[in-house]
């Protein structure tokens, strides 16, 4: 039984946890990006390249075809 508690506050902090980036995220005014390859989902092991915030780490937007092409060099 003590295992499937510790399992149930492993979940609860990792709710709180995650709860709390979104509110950052939510209000981070993104001042600068980078161009980066991340995971395309959480449960995904394929990347996608995306404009990233380097403040809150949140995916903020699409690269066009010439600035994947300069990211990939």
């Amino acid at each position: 039984m003590w295992k499937s508690n510790k399992v149930v506050d492993l979940l609860n902090k990792k709710q709180k946890i995650e709860q709390e980036i979104r509110g950052i995220q939510k209000n981070c005014k993104h001042p600068t990006r980078t161009l980066k390859s991340i995971r395309e989902r959480v449960d995904s092991s394929s990347t996608v390249i995306r404009w990233v915030c380097d403040e809150c780490l949140l995916p903020i937007g699409y690269p066009n075809n010439e600035e994947i092409n300069e990211f990939l060099k």
